[in-house]
């Protein structure tokens, strides 16, 4: 690959990763939450997750997905209801003090629970396919194949994980501001209508013809 196509695939790149979707709005979430370290590290299971599917779209398998309508729509309808369950569950979230005060009805997740919720968000969002399927070959050198693609994945998954510090850093940075029962209430309301949202959203997404 040469430096001009690569530094052309940077900036590409990290828009994408920094695009505002489910994933990054649960860095934020969790961010606010519990922390910048525990969001970082829970989204591991998203990277987890962005890694298989590009190397399934590396494979070549993504583009059976992209083309398969049935594959498409099972994994976009499973990824949908479960952005609206998380949704729901964040809008019927009690505020902070409430939590304390609740505290014996159960513990806050586990770093493990938040990491699995970050993998099947990724992976129950096909369009992640897409971006890999046909993102990527736009900068991958043919006679390099294997080892140019393995740049851009690499570079992707770097970026990823500078972009899922900068949003837990924001959700962090909006609970000190906003801190008090009253206002994480109003927090998760709104982050659990996004997530709604977006669930809505890709439950209505259409597979690309051709």
């Amino acid at each position: 690959m040469t430096l001009s196509a690569y530094l052309l695939f940077l900036p590409a790149c990290f828009a994408i990763n920094m695009a505002f979707g489910p994933n990054n709005l649960l860095s934020v979430t969790n961010g606010a939450k519990h922390g910048v370290s525990p969001a970082v590290i829970a989204a591991g299971g998203r990277l987890v997750a962005f890694a298989i599917m590009i190397a399934i779209a590396g494979l070549g398998m993504g583009a059976v997905l992209v083309a398969s309508e049935l594959a498409f729509d099972v994994i976009k309808y499973i990824g949908a209801a479960y952005l609206v369950w998380i949704g729901v569950r964040l809008l019927r979230a009690p505020a902070p003090m409430a939590e304390v005060q609740q505290r014996d009805a159960g513990a806050p997740p586990s770093l493990r629970a938040l990491a699995r919720q970050e993998f099947t968000v990724a992976a129950g969002n096909p369009k992640a396919i897409l971006v890999f399927t046909a993102f990527f070959p736009q900068f991958v050198v043919p006679g390099a194949y294997a080892s140019s693609y393995l740049l851009l994945g690499v570079t992707f998954l770097v970026f990823e994980l500078v972009a899922i510090a900068l949003y837990a850093m924001l959700g962090a940075r909006m609970r000190r501001l906003a801190d008090g029962s009253r206002a994480m209430r109003w927090f998760n309301r709104v982050s659990g209508s996004m997530m709604v949202g977006f669930g809505l959203v890709l439950a209505f997404t259409r597979r690309p013809a051709g």
